[in-house]
């Protein structure tokens, strides 16, 4: 989590589907700093939700969604 209290823009956002765990993996970047969260989101999930569950994780880590550095991989 970002340490001045200030929410930040991560660096990268990344969405994909864990094969391993079965489940939507929430990757956020900062800096050399990555975070991974996932998701309990079914595979077919839109990408409406995908992005709703992305944003929600990346402000949980105490940093400011940004959409356009948001990606999801299929």
């Amino acid at each position: 989590m970002p340490g001045n209290g200030k929410a930040v823009l991560a660096d990268r956002v990344e969405v994909s589907w864990d094969t391993n765990k079965n489940k939507w993996l929430v990757r956020i970047q900062s800096g050399e700093e990555v975070i991974r969260r996932h998701s309990d989101l079914p595979k077919g999930a839109d990408d409406q939700a995908l992005r709703a569950a992305a944003e929600k994780a990346v402000q949980e880590e105490g940093y400011q969604p940004d959409v356009n550095r948001m990606t999801i991989r299929r």
